[in-house]
């Protein structure tokens, strides 16, 4: 009976330590996503993939995006839920003189694997 209330007290008392880490911005655990994204429309010679990116440094999603040779802009956004939702909602737009006609989005599972976001080729 005292190892379980021990253990009890335990569990309580690593819950109550991470709700304050997680208050305290220390921990954070919010939903990652993955969104794999073509973008068509005018998005090509209109700064898109540079506006991209610095949006998408603003808002705190990780990933790349590239220039396709079909006039699409391709992009993968990583982050928690509210960054890469916020990414896409920034796409839809895009910088002044682009013209988005269509959004696919693919959602896959959250890898982690990028440490910023970058243009690549």
């Amino acid at each position: 009976m005292f190892f379980v209330f021990s253990y009890f007290r335990a569990f309580v008392i690593n819950l109550f330590f991470l709700i304050n880490l997680q208050s305290a911005g220390v921990v954070n655990m919010k939903k990652k996503l993955r969104a794999h994204v073509i973008i068509s429309g005018r998005v090509q010679g209109v700064f898109f993939r540079m506006e991209t990116k610095q949006a998408a440094n603003r808002l705190g999603c990780y990933g790349w995006v590239r220039n396709k040779l079909d006039g699409t802009v391709e992009a993968i956004f990583e982050g928690n839920e509210e960054s890469v939702k916020s990414s896409l909602e920034w796409c839809k737009d895009g910088p002044p003189h682009a013209k988005v006609t269509n959004i696919d989005v693919k959602w896959e599972d959250h890898t982690g694997e990028f440490q910023g976001f970058e243009i690549t080729f």
